[in-house]
């Protein structure tokens, strides 16, 4: 109560006095006092979370104001996952920058679980991942099914064949994600339509930066997303292997909760978003 007192420059009798009346209004206890403290009821818990998302619209509408008053003060708050924040979203905030060179963009990035949990709890306003769920609480649009190439180093034995299969392959040194080896991912969709077991890897990480590393040594091989070699930074290191794969079932898509009005400025990044994805569906 003392530090609830002092964060709202108030009294500590007012906080006590505020709350009781609300309980008194909704005639249900929203706090249990006991000896350890104050804690939250069930009651107590569902206005809380609810409460959060009144006052994020109270923050949204001062941010669209502001907007309106001046467009290049606005501010963007987005989650985003490994492989769109190496290539189309940077690609989308670059474009953005040009026309509102003032505004602020604030990033989380993680798991595809993590930054929807970010989503959730209103630290972003849109996150950029692949996912399709049927979540209640979610908007999902999908931009595009990535197509992955399977990529080399120049210095590899593989980069001077013209011809090449994946199972001339079978037996190299693998980078690759759980995601992309697991039964669905398009590693095991692709082995699995020549009759053969997923390679065994010998790198599982989902950082592209550790798999570009790790080519420079000419040793390893792995599947680039084509947004990420479309709009990331090139890679003269690096050589394409002559291999047609599979599109990744799983959609990279925009990601918002359901009934929440997205800012000015976050409708404009998704628009560059969606104009980004149009080149990688047709290719």
């Amino acid at each position: 109560m003392a530090k609830a007192a002092d964060r709202l420059a108030i009294s500590r009798p007012v906080v006590s006095r505020t709350i009781a009346e609300l309980e008194h209004i909704l005639g249900v206890r929203l706090l249990d006092r006991t000896v350890q403290g104050v804690e939250l009821t069930r009651y107590g818990e569902t206005l809380f979370r609810r409460g959060l998302a009144v006052f994020e619209e109270l923050r949204q509408s001062v941010k669209e104001i502001e907007f309106l008053a001046d467009p290049n003060a606005g501010e963007l708050r987005v989650g985003v996952t490994e492989v769109p924040a190496g290539g189309i979203v940077p690609a989308a905030l670059d474009r953005l920058s040009r026309s509102y060179p003032r505004m602020t963009v604030y990033t989380e990035q993680g798991s595809a679980t993590t930054v929807l949990g970010h989503l959730r709890e209103r630290r972003c306003e849109l996150i950029v991942v692949r996912l399709l769920t049927n979540e209640p609480d979610v908007e999902i649009e999908p931009l595009v099914y990535e197509q992955l190439t399977i990529v080399a180093s120049k210095r590899s034995r593989w980069a001077a064949r013209r011809k090449v299969g994946l199972p001339d392959l079978i037996d190299e040194a693998w980078i690759q994600s759980r995601q992309e080896v697991a039964p669905g991912g398009p590693t095991y969709e692709a082995f699995k339509a020549f009759g053969l077991d997923v390679p065994k890897c010998m790198i599982l990480s989902d950082s592209l930066n550790l798999r570009y590393g790790l080519l420079a040594t000419g040793r390893f091989i792995t599947m680039i997303p084509g947004s990420a070699l479309h709009y990331g930074p090139e890679r003269a290191s690096i050589t394409k292997l002559p291999i047609t794969l599979p599109r990744w079932r799983l959609p990279t898509s925009i990601v918002t909760l359901k009934g929440r009005t997205l800012t000015p400025l976050a409708s404009l990044f998704c628009e560059e978003l969606r104009f980004l994805a149009k080149p990688l569906v047709r290719n």
